[in-house]
């Protein structure tokens, strides 16, 4: 991973990571409650030794004392210096234990030691430090003392009697909350990169370039309303969804100019992906261009297309490729008469001999002849083969890959499934695209919000000219009802002269 990339997953996963890091701040906080406060007091004492006045007997005397400081500095934590104190301060522990809430040091080229006691009482604390300091003085004035009556030459006296402490040494507050922070944003930023790493789903066109050289040509957004109203072409034609769907047109015009594929299969990887959906919308889009569209339903294991459009969906292509109806019978005139639809029939045993076969061909080829363009609606890809052997003997496949559902081996698996028969990949819609995703929607966003402000003063017109609009609707789905009644208005050519 490059620097840029790293940044780009903080970016997106900001919000996680304040999140842990406040709760870390929160358990540090709530330890820092719960922790029992500590005290320490500090004493100090001098070692210094009898010499003589002589700068000979000063200089040995101060190597002597340097060399021995060392060595008082370990005797502080010894029971022979702490017996007497727990004797003194009628203390309930025993000097092992009191030896782990004393601590001595001894600064580096001084004969000064350091003694420091920690307790839960101020008080004792103070009391604790200042008669180990004590006991260390008469402990080494007998250790130090030579045979005889002489007196000892080392002589410890102190330079500092530890106070009361007035506040607590532990916990420290600040500190715990500061270090809380700096862990949480550690241990956020942490998650953030490992959920990435190990994040396996297609989210963004970058995770489609991360498994093929296939061109993402459109992004479609999703909105709360998608399932509610599939058919996003014709309801809500100034939707993100449908600027998505143009787009996609688009770009398809521009697929080889020279060898431009009259026939395209539409599938997908998994099933609920929302390739039923985009091949629809797509076919709306195109004929509302002014192309002519023949939309076949080739998902003979789930076809969908009858029951989202509201056409007859018992006769259709399994009828057709088996001989038992004609073309010109079976296909269906759906809006102003541009587009086309062949639904599925009655659902066959064996759907990929029927897709594969002879009679398929032959029907794909009088398509083609009489339309603009053919998208056919099949089954996914990974279940199932009937969409690589459509893809095979059409002009190409469009393969629906939905955001933060499919995972990236699945989509390396199905176009996979693809390359292996020969059949060539026009591209990769990604579907069901969060809009905070792309930048592209941010431009149609600005140009709503500006187009906005002359609604108020059309409102009135509008009003009238949408109640128009829904008496041709009215109209238009009486006529069509008509026409499918009729048997003699329901082929290409009749659909060409609506």
């Amino acid at each position: 991973m490059e620097l840029h990339e790293y940044l780009v997953i903080l970016r997106k996963r900001w919000m996680s990571i304040l999140i842990i890091a406040a709760l870390v701040v929160a358990g540090a906080a709530a330890a820092t409650l719960l922790a029992t406060p500590t005290y320490e007091a500090e004493s100090q004492v001098f070692v210094s030794v009898s010499t003589g006045g002589s700068t000979s007997d000063l200089l040995q005397g101060s190597n002597f004392t340097q060399n021995r400081v060392k060595s008082y500095t370990d005797l502080v934590t010894r029971p022979r210096v702490l017996l007497p104190v727990i004797q003194q301060l009628g203390l309930a522990t025993t000097p092992e234990k009191l030896a782990k809430e004393i601590t001595a040091d001894s600064p580096v080229d001084t004969v000064l030691i350091n003694i420091t006691a920690t307790d839960k009482n101020p008080q004792r604390a103070s009391d604790i430090a200042n008669a180990t300091a004590n006991s260390l003085g008469k402990e080494v004035t007998t250790l130090e003392k030579p045979a005889g009556t002489q007196p000892s030459p080392v002589h410890i006296s102190s330079t500092q009697t530890a106070t009361v402490p007035t506040s607590p040494a532990t916990p420290r507050v600040k500190l715990n909350l500061a270090l809380g922070l700096l862990v949480g944003l550690a241990l956020g930023m942490f998650m953030a990169i490992l959920r990435d790493v190990l994040d396996t789903k297609v989210r963004s066109e970058t995770d489609v370039q991360k498994v093929t050289d296939v061109s993402v040509i459109a992004s479609i957004g999703y909105d709360d309303d998608a399932p509610k109203h599939p058919l996003i072409g014709q309801t809500n034609p100034h939707s993100h969804r449908s600027e998505g769907f143009r787009r996609l047109r688009t770009n398809l015009q521009f697929l080889e100019l020279e060898d431009r594929p009259k026939s395209i299969v539409v599938t997908s990887s998994l099933p609920g992906e929302g390739k039923s959906t985009t091949a629809i919308n797509l076919a709306i889009t195109l004929a509302n261009a002014g192309s002519r569209v023949a939309l076949i339903d080739a998902d003979l294991r789930r076809p969908s297309l009858a029951e989202y459009m509201g056409l007859e969906g018992e006769v259709g292509l399994t009828t057709v490729v088996i001989g038992k109806a004609d073309l010109h019978d079976a296909i269906q005139p759906w809006g102003d008469g541009s587009l086309h639809v062949l639904p599925s029939g009655q659902i066959p045993p064996n759907p990929s001999e029927l897709l594969g076969s002879r009679p398929m061909v032959n029907l794909l080829q009088q398509l083609t002849s009489q339309y603009d363009i053919v998208l056919i609606d099949t089954s996914p890809l990974l279940p199932v083969t009937d969409a690589a052997i459509l893809a095979k003997i059409t002009g190409g496949a469009l393969v629906v890959a939905a955001a933060d559902k499919l995972h990236r081996q699945q989509l390396a698996d199905g176009l996979g499934s693809l390359e292996t028969v020969g059949a060539r990949v026009l591209g990769v819609v990604l579907n069901r695209l969060a809009y905070k995703q792309t930048d592209a929607y941010s431009y149609y966003d600005y140009a709503t919000e500006a187009a906005s402000g002359t609604r108020g003063k059309r409102s009135g017109s509008r009003g009238k000219k949408k109640r128009a609009a829904t008496a041709v609707a009215a109209q238009t789905r009486a006529e069509r009802t008509e026409a499918r009644n009729s048997p003699s208005a329901v082929g290409p050519d009749q659909g060409s002269q609506d």
